[in-house]
């Protein structure tokens, strides 16, 4: 009897496979054992019917030339789907300590205590916190880490040694943690913080945002780091501000006269290069969103005298952004100084502002003509990766579709469908053949063709100079990751509070993050929870209540591609 051509699927591979119509189940298994090495009683193979049985009789199963048959099971010898003991010993959690609770994956993160009107301080330590490349850098910087409690006697009054030790103390608890040690080094290195209020009791609130500014200061002078990433041996050995490597950016300004006379007169704009750590999203009448806020930012009217015009004229100082850092902070400038009142009164405007915000078009044309690409390429690779979503979803209904459906016909006598088919056949009408879908093993195989050859494409698009930036943000897009809120009337009362984005789970065994869940971290002093993302929309202002005071932007990455798939 003639053999019949057939193909095999499993896990995603294809064996052409010659099938002896003569034989019976067993030996066909033994044939994919060979090609496979998946033994015959681990096989599960599906035909017309249900499962394949070893005493099956080949030739009365209808095989046609270049059918596709489907087969499932792994090698006795897979390790890879084998349960194996766990190399290190389970151990409860009610059998840990303290510092090890902390640390296991989900724990709620350690809150700080207010220590008189210091609000202020614990929002912007635990948004500060969220950037893993500052806490890895403090404590590698210094020589030893300080041994002491949670009390914090003996820490240092140097501010950068004072956070480190506060991070680290914070990773070893899930109470709320007095920050005594580093709010005496603030208030040394800034005496404005240490100002007593105005009736004599205690310590007067302060702005989240000048902490934050005067924080960010004294890192840039004390937290530095060794030129990994430059070319030279020689810039190798230099060290480089933390703070100019991730959280500074360059504006490139034009500063021109306002009227007509005095570029007819010969005055040439005067170009110039500035560094930021903050974009400042300006509040008036008309802003509505912080896009509004961050353009009239870029536009900066200035008096000044004009040698052309011998007096004095407006100016208008446009700014571009020439380098956009891996972290963003923007700034909502809702305190006013107001002479009437002798404070700092808030501006209430709702202000809406996006999860991701794409940055390019603050750009200088230079940078934008290295960005947009990246941009819109990863966006197409987003777009890919929901279509092929969108169609597992689809093939599932299909699918389940096609299940109900047999499960019906099913029910018929097998007589009475053996009647159906001689009529059908004697019709002369062609028999519809089952609809073959794809596992989910073929979808993600394809999916990960698709969008490994779109990532391909995506690097090839980052310049040298771009990519050779490590502290850069290369896409043009950044995602939100902390907010510090003010609640209250003016910056000399009221209280703060963050959010933070938690992060996804890691992966014990690459040490990776896994998707995150998009809940957040509400830290309120020494109180923390856990809340939906919908809460951070009700942080946009409008009144009294939590309106946020300063984001932090954290730069999408090119990519999660592994070193090889890069050189591939």
């Amino acid at each position: 009897m003639a053999s019949i051509p057939v193909v095999v699927k499993h896990q995603g591979k294809k064996y052409d496979v010659e099938v002896d119509a003569s034989s019976n189940g067993e030996t066909f298994k033994y044939q994919l054992f060979s090609l496979t090495g998946v033994e015959p009683e681990r096989q599960k193979i599906l035909v017309k019917g249900g499962q394949l049985k070893d005493d099956a009789d080949m030739s009365k199963l209808g095989l046609k030339a270049k059918q596709t048959i489907m087969m499932m099971g792994t090698p006795s010898g897979d390790t890879a789907n084998v349960i194996e003991k766990p190399k290190e010993k389970v151990k409860f959690l009610e059998d840990m300590t303290e510092a090890e609770a902390a640390q296991v994956e989900g724990a709620t993160p350690a809150g700080l205590q207010n220590l008189g009107n210091t609000c202020y301080m614990n929002s912007t330590l635990q948004v500060l916190r969220s950037v893993p490349e500052l806490a890895a850098s403090s404590s590698s910087s210094a020589n030893q880490l300080s041994q002491f409690g949670l009390g914090g006697l003996g820490a240092s009054m140097d501010l950068t040694s004072s956070l480190r030790d506060l991070f680290k103390q914070m990773s070893e608890t899930q109470q709320g943690f007095p920050p005594l040690m580093f709010l005496n080094a603030l208030r040394t290195a800034f005496p404005q913080f240490a100002q007593k209020s105005k009736d004599g009791q205690g310590y007067a609130q302060q702005d989240a945002e000048e902490a934050w500014s005067q924080i960010v200061s004294q890192l840039r002078q004390k937290l530095k780091l060794k030129g990994a990433s430059a070319q030279s041996e020689e810039d190798k050995a230099k060290d480089i501000s933390f703070i100019d490597k991730f959280m500074a950016g360059k504006f490139e300004s034009i500063l021109e006269c306002d009227e007509p006379a005095a570029k007819e007169g010969g005055e040439e704009p005067v170009r110039s290069e500035d560094t930021f750590f903050k974009l400042d999203c300006h509040i008036n009448a008309e802003t509505n969103h912080l896009r509004d806020g961050l353009m009239a930012g870029l536009q900066e009217p200035i008096e000044k005298k004009s040698d052309v015009l011998g007096r004095d004229a407006v100016y208008t100082k446009t700014s571009r952004i020439g380098r956009l850092p891996k972290y963003l902070p923007v700034h909502f400038m809702r305190f006013d100084w107001r002479k009437t009142t002798g404070k700092k009164a808030k501006i209430m405007r709702k202000v809406t502002f996006p999860l991701e915000l794409d940055a390019v078009e603050y750009c200088t044309d230079d940078l934008k003509k290295a960005l947009i690409p990246i941009r819109d390429q990863i966006r197409d690779i987003r777009k890919a990766e929901e279509d092929v979503e969108r169609a597992r979803k689809r093939q599932k209904r299909m699918r389940q579709a096609q299940v109900d459906e047999n499960a019906v016909r099913g029910d018929e006598p097998l007589q009475k469908k053996a009647e159906k088919k001689k009529a059908t056949d004697k019709s002369g009408d062609t028999e519809m053949e089952d609809v073959e879908f794809k596992t989910d093993a073929q979808i993600e195989e394809e999916r990960a063709e698709t969008i490994h050859a779109a990532k391909q494409q995506l690097f090839a698009l980052v310049t040298p100079e771009l990519s050779a930036d490590e502290g850069a943000n290369h896409t043009g897009l950044y995602e939100l990751r902390g907010v510090i809120t003010h609640q209250g009337i003016s910056a000399d009362s009221g209280h703060y509070t963050s959010f933070v984005k938690k992060l996804g789970p890691k992966d014990p065994v690459t040490g990776k993050r896994k998707e995150e869940d998009g809940k957040w971290w509400w830290f309120n002093d020494d109180k923390v929870s856990e809340v939906e993302s919908e809460r951070i929309e009700t942080l946009y202002g409008g009144g009294q209540s939590h309106s946020a005071l300063l984001l932090l932007y954290r730069a999408v990455p090119l990519s999660s591609l592994g070193e090889e798939e890069k050189k591939a």
